[in-house]
């Protein structure tokens, strides 16, 4: 008999040419047990109901006319009129019988299924999967039902009633209109798979690509403790994880992040059968330690490259881990459709109007969480709690809410932002504003005590992984360039960056590279605490190690909880633009700096200019600071050799005489990272007169100079660049400091050594970066939000002066 004759098909009768028999998430299981399980993925056996199965339900209850009835003039931008529509079709459906031969078939292979499993009566997944559902211009998240932990012939069919049912819920309805798509022509096919006992593991979702940038060369996976479904519904905040996809297929173990996440609860099966499922606290000790170990994370990347590469597209999956053997299982997978219709030529940019009188005279922010997308909506909140009254929400508000789930979607489409206390970037309320394109904020805890309807709020989502909600209709901007067409320049256009959390939405911007990555924003944002302090953790007092202790937990070395965050930060920044060079700039603080940091008063000496102190390389071979600065180097070595990241070169700033530079370069030389092994490269910053008075000596240790303009400035001037009555008189473009970076330039060139600037002049200043392209300067790294107006500035000024 033909496939498309037949009731019940098993997974692997199924391939992704059958999405008109099975729907989208059936026809990718069948595609995976066909092609992948040979390459090593663990994926659950089960079978599909038929598009045929579902046109003869209607066909023989005779409920299709009725249907179409029922819907003929349905206002779906009247939330009344579609919930009264959507809940008489439902209750029409759920009141006729599934075909006698249709329910003997499902019986039929819910038996065979039991078998292979050893069982008498399996527990399974039931699930819905239209056949409109992941086509490239068609897909919305949670559109359809789930049914987890079904077991027994009765509970199964009740749970593939209650899938058809789910065709018709209020926010497929709507998608259907605005997709142009009949009703009558969708059909639903229901997977019954076996279940996977996550229960008494974990599980949770994973995506090729990072979901807010759109950054194709990263695995983002988000995983807690139990079944799925909270990740998913957005009922917890989950563990984070990204990894590199490019050198993970070279063998190496580029985990760029994990972040603990609060994992609350947990979902587990029910004895109930009416409710199969029930959320139970977890245990303070297994919140406190990520859910999966590196090399579980490590295999479930690999699985999604593997899926990835057979897809030929970014995909979005589900996976799980059988607590019973531990075994990882993917169990559902789909294409992305968010980030891959992105024009990635075309560059958008939200920028807040920070300077607006507005906000100047008290636009205080209200909440933070994590922002999903980099747009800025603003408008009237409305405070919603129950989305059995979301016919309350007007078009234009901003949805405030607890979380949200698929009934919400009528709402969310009508909100010009959306604010939840609850979810990470994977759950619902995050992936449906993707989808619609509405700026999102997910996690803050607070927004539902914290706002109340009617208030006027900004939602800012534009600044990286911190959203923020201002108080106000703040003014804002949107810039559109079109990057295809930006000229070619003759120097090398880099970036300046400090926070991993932006590197992937910057490397988009046109750019050759990193020319400075700050490690001082990792450490203060990212670690916070003296890295002496770690090192001398056993001998501090009880109440700074319980200080400690709260950041640190899960790290018995407390320094590799130094190691590890560092590493992670450089390494996010070395992935997004690998395999461009990006140069690593070691720990630049001040004394007063390093002394804001936890137990950073019992190390740091207090000084009258910690300008001009003990920073840079000075502190890097003295006795008192070394064993910090050794924590440095092993996460420049892990970096590169675990994570395979070669592309990142050091450097040394504040660098006095050049026989610091020695000293320096022996201490990184003892932790095997020795200058001009596997191509590492050690540069010197050029911010004393002294390193260019001496020039020729320093360019015999290092591989180059990257100009710091800003200190340059002050010391060639002689004045405190923090004194706001001299403040005049420090600029860049003084005649005296141009001399000397022209001569820095000329000797690099003449020694065939590196020559670049990541001061703050050329971002400031046009006429300054026309100077150092005249004077034949390498490269020049500048602020994100400089690179396009100071090319097209340049390439304005080369085009005239070559006519």
């Amino acid at each position: 008999m033909l496939k498309e004759h037949k009731y019940i098909l098993w997974f692997k009768e199924i391939s992704l040419k059958d999405v008109a028999l099975v729907g989208g998430k059936n026809a990718s299981l069948g595609e995976m047990i066909h092609y992948l399980i040979p390459k090593g993925i663990n994926i659950p056996d089960g079978f599909a109901t038929t598009a045929k199965a579902y046109f003869d339900f209607l066909a023989k209850t005779g409920i299709k006319k009725k249907i179409k009835e029922i819907l003929k003039d349905i206002n779906v931008s009247d939330i009344k009129n579609l919930q009264e529509r959507g809940r008489t079709v439902r209750n029409l459906i759920m009141r006729s019988e599934l075909p006698e031969d249709l329910k003997k078939e499902i019986i039929k292979y819910y038996k065979l299924l039991s078998e292979k499993y050893g069982e008498k009566q399996t527990d399974v997944a039931v699930r819905s999967s239209a056949t409109a559902e992941d086509l490239p211009n068609a897909s919305f998240a949670g559109q359809q039902e789930t049914f987890l932990n079904i077991k027994g012939e009765k509970e199964v069919l009740e749970a593939v009633k209650k899938c058809i049912v789910s065709l018709f819920t209020d926010r497929a309805i709507v998608y259907r209109e605005e997709m142009k798509f009949n009703h009558l022509e969708i059909a639903l096919s229901v997977g019954i798979q076996k279940m996977i006992r996550a229960d008494l593991g974990a599980a949770g979702v994973m995506f090729s690509c990072d979901t807010e940038s759109g950054f194709g060369d990263v695995v983002l996976i988000n995983a807690g403790y139990g079944l799925g479904e909270n990740i998913v519904k957005g009922r917890i905040d989950p563990d984070q994880y990204y990894v590199f996809e490019t050198t993970l297929k070279k063998g190496f173990k580029p985990i760029l992040e994990k972040r603990l996440g609060t994992k609350l609860v947990k979902l587990i099966y029910n004895k109930d059968p009416q409710k199969p499922t029930k959320n139970i606290l977890v245990p303070l000790k297994d919140r406190q330690k990520f859910v999966l170990q590196d090399e579980e994370i490590l295999s479930l990347a690999k699985w999604s490259v593997l899926i990835e590469d057979h897809y030929k597209k970014s995909v979005d999956t589900e996976w799980a881990k059988d607590g019973r053997d531990n075994k990882l299982y993917i169990v559902q997978a789909r294409p992305e459709t968010v980030q891959s219709r992105k024009n990635v030529n075309i560059l958008e940019e939200y920028v807040l109007e920070k300077s607006t009188l507005r906000l100047r005279s008290g636009s205080k922010i209200l909440v933070t969480g994590l922002s999903v997308g980099n747009k800025i909506g603003q408008g009237r909140v409305n405070r919603i709690m129950e989305a059995r009254d979301i016919e309350k929400f007007k078009k234009g508000e901003v949805l405030i809410t607890d979380m949200t789930d698929p009934d919400w979607v009528p709402a969310m489409k009508l909100a010009s932002a959306i604010v939840t206390d609850r979810g990470g970037r994977t759950c619902h309320a995050a992936i449906v504003s993707r989808e619609l394109g509405v700026p999102c904020i997910v996690g803050t805890g607070n927004v539902t005590r914290a706002l109340k309807t009617g208030d006027e709020i900004t939602v800012n989502c534009s600044e990286g992984e911190i959203g923020k909600v201002y108080q106000g209709i703040i003014p804002f901007k949107i810039k559109k360039t079109d990057i295809s067409k930006l000229p070619k320049l003759p120097i090398k256009i880099m970036l300046n960056l400090g926070e991993p959390d932006q590197a992937f939405k910057m490397s988009f911007i046109p750019n050759d590279g990193v020319g400075l990555a700050r490690e001082e924003f990792i450490i203060a944002n990212k670690i916070k605490i003296h890295p002496l302090a770690l090192v001398n953790y056993k001998k501090l007092p009880k109440l700074l190690k319980n200080k400690i202790d709260k950041s640190t937990y899960g790290y018995s070395d407390k320094t590799e909880f130094f190691v590890e965050k560092l590493a992670e930060g450089i390494a996010k920044i070395g992935a997004a633009f690998y395999p461009k060079e990006v140069i690593v700039r070691f720990s630049d603080f001040k004394t007063n700096e390093y002394r804001s940091l936890i137990g950073g008063e019992l190390y740091e000496p207090l000084e009258e200019n910690p300008t001009l102190g003990w920073r840079g390389a000075s502190r890097y071979y003295d006795e008192k600071f070394a064993p910090a600065f050794l924590l440095e180097c092993r996460a420049i070595k892990k970096i590169r050799e675990e994570m395979g990241l070669n592309n990142i070169s050091v450097m040394v700033p504040f660098c006095r005489i050049p026989e610091e530079g020695e000293k320096v370069l022996a201490i990184i030389k003892k932790t095997g990272l020795a200058k001009g092994e596997d191509g590492l490269k050690v540069y010197v910053m050029c911010e004393i007169p002294s390193n260019i008075i001496l020039i020729k000596k320093f360019l015999n240790i290092f591989d180059g100079m990257s100009i710091g303009s800003n200190d340059l400035t002050q010391l060639v001037l002689g004045l405190d660049r923090d004194n706001a009555q001299i403040a005049h008189i420090g600029d860049e473009r003084n005649e005296a400091v141009k001399e000397m970076i022209s001569k820095v330039i000329k000797i690099c060139k003449e020694k065939k050594k590196y020559c670049g600037i990541c001061g703050q002049a050329p971002s400031d200043f046009p006429d300054f970066a026309e100077f150092l392209v005249k004077e034949g300067i390498e490269s020049m790294s500048l602020n994100p939000d400089t690179v396009i107006k100071t090319i097209l500035n340049l390439s304005s000024k080369s085009s005239k002066s070559s006519k």
